[in-house]
């Protein structure tokens, strides 16, 4: 699929001198050791902005790639994906994280202004983790809940602690009279598609607002970014909400049922469902966009999970632009890069396969 209607407005400067006021990319995610696999003897700036979600593993990728090349900087702003895919599209950073991929009438809509014209984006889902259904409920620890019943915490009609449907799947537990106090996002975000898009697949009698990336109902609490929904969901008890799960690790997390089983939200069982899942057909072959499959039964398969994107051009109207992008996502993909990931923020390193593929789609940016 070709990339129509781009406009070069200036790209190399853009991607030169822009100044982000996002946080510094070589702040905390520190790596465990220097990658091997990070191409070395690059200078220069490189900008990219999105999703939070991948906030500390693009932290990790930039410490190993800056230890690779010590005349590189990069900053990274993480202001949500659909603000990354538009400073991307307009040419204000060289590449984007996010936690869904370019739909393909929007590719085909462009423009995408860093790219030389007629060319194809990359897409690499760099970065996959469990999205956790978290909450905060005096003296319980955990909950086992169906998807109709998350689904109707969500869209409004469960209100209370105490319903029978939570009830129905937690024997034992003692459920309060408590209203639930349901937190989602204030911002566009693909955290939000990609939750919505299990509550969809799964629940859609119950959930009718499909898979969107700006939260569709009213009532709630909203809050910006996945740090904003975390406090909101420490701050007050009976609140529930949905965030990356390395930023949940000390709140109170949901078990989801998948077949026979609930499943908790773990890596490993983020990467069962990506594997479970097919690539969407239809895209260049350095568009590795997936269909993910939420409704698989897949023993041990989390399927509330995001796969979060790197997204860079096949061919940049500056080509210095280009070569810090293709090292970049390099080290993002390698062996190294995706442990340090995994290390630091949680996720679940791909597989020898699709790295092999993210490598091709990588080789031919230029």
């Amino acid at each position: 699929m070709k990339i129509s209607r781009i406009a070069q407005l200036g790209a190399v400067a853009a991607i030169a001198a822009l100044t982000l006021a996002g946080c510094a990319s070589n702040e905390g995610g520190t790596a465990s050791s220097p990658a091997a696999d990070a191409p070395a003897g690059l200078s220069g700036t490189l900008n990219g902005s999105g999703a939070t979600s991948q906030q500390v593993a693009v932290q990790a990728w930039t410490a190993e790639f800056q230890t690779a090349n010590p005349d590189v900087t990069v900053n990274y702003d993480p202001q949500g994906s659909g603000t990354g895919r538009e400073s991307f599209q307009s040419g204000a950073v060289g590449f984007a994280g996010s936690d869904r991929a370019f739909k393909l009438d929007e590719i085909e809509a462009g423009p995408f202004d860093a790219c030389v014209e007629g060319t194809d984006i990359v897409e690499i889902p760099a970065y996959v983790s469990p999205i956790a259904i978290a909450f905060n409920l005096e003296g319980i620890d955990s909950l086992d809940l169906d998807p109709a019943t998350i689904a109707g915490i969500f869209a409004g009609t469960i209100t209370n602690w105490n319903d029978p449907a939570i009830a129905a799947t937690n024997d034992g537990v003692e459920l309060p009279d408590l209203a639930i106090s349901p937190v989602h996002r204030s911002d566009k975000s693909g955290t939000t598609a990609n939750f919505t898009d299990y509550l969809a697949q799964t629940a859609d009698t119950v959930w009718t607002y499909g898979s969107v990336e700006e939260w569709p109902i009213q009532g709630g609490e909203a809050a910006q970014g996945t740090s904003g929904v975390v406090n909101a969901i420490k701050g007050g008890n009976g609140t529930i909400g949905y965030a990356d799960h390395s930023q949940t690790t000390d709140l109170s997390t949901v078990s989801v049922q998948v077949g026979d089983e609930w499943v908790e939200p773990s890596a490993e069982g983020a990467a069962i469902a990506l594997d479970a899942s097919p690539l969407e057909e239809g895209r260049a072959s350095t568009d590795l966009a997936y269909t993910i499959d939420r409704t698989t039964t897949e023993a041990g398969a989390y399927p509330v999970l995001l796969v979060s994107y790197l997204i860079g051009c096949t061919e940049y109207a500056d080509p210095a632009a280009g070569a810090l992008v293709k090292g970049f996502f390099s080290t993002a993909i390698s062996d190294a890069g995706q442990q340090t990931a995994a290390e630091n923020a949680g996720s679940a390193p791909i597989s020898a396969e699709l790295a092999a593929q993210a490598q091709a789609a990588v080789d031919a940016i230029k």
